[in-house]
């Protein structure tokens, strides 16, 4: 498969199936696709799809880890590109985001820091200008 070919899928791990589709759809302007029997319900209204899998805190993650919902790092995150940031993050935080640091001004545009209600990071970036060509070499 060529890389113009690649599908995308976001995954993401929820300990309650029910509050996650709240927040996504408050949050995001998501709606729900397809539910997937009880442990899966599919977002749609992003460039991909996007499915919440409930699975339980505590319960075995990737390499025996058990998972765990409090506020984590991982070394992949998503960017969410919205139109005003200020009125993006203000919905966020009505749907139970938390804001992590001061929104900041870059060459490309602006961007803040959110986590969501399951220790998920998520960035709102808003694209100035010719956005990321402003800082291509």
């Amino acid at each position: 498969m060529d890389a113009t070919t690649m599908r995308l899928l976001l995954n993401i791990d929820v300990p309650d199936l029910t509050a996650a589709e709240r927040f996504y759809v408050a949050a995001f302007g998501l709606r729900a696709g397809r539910r997937l029997g009880d442990g899966a319900l599919e977002l749609l209204g992003a460039a991909m799809p996007i499915y919440l899998l409930h699975k339980p805190d505590g319960s075995k993650g990737a390499g025996g880890q058990p998972r765990s919902y409090a506020r984590h790092w991982t070394p992949l995150h998503v960017d969410v590109v919205v139109e005003d940031l200020d009125a993006a993050l203000a919905t966020a935080l009505a749907a139970g985001a938390r804001q992590e640091g001061a929104a900041r001004d870059e060459p490309w545009g602006r961007i803040v820091q959110v986590a969501d209600p399951f220790g998920h990071g998520w960035c709102l970036i808003q694209f100035l200008g010719n956005g990321y060509d402003e800082i291509t070499t």
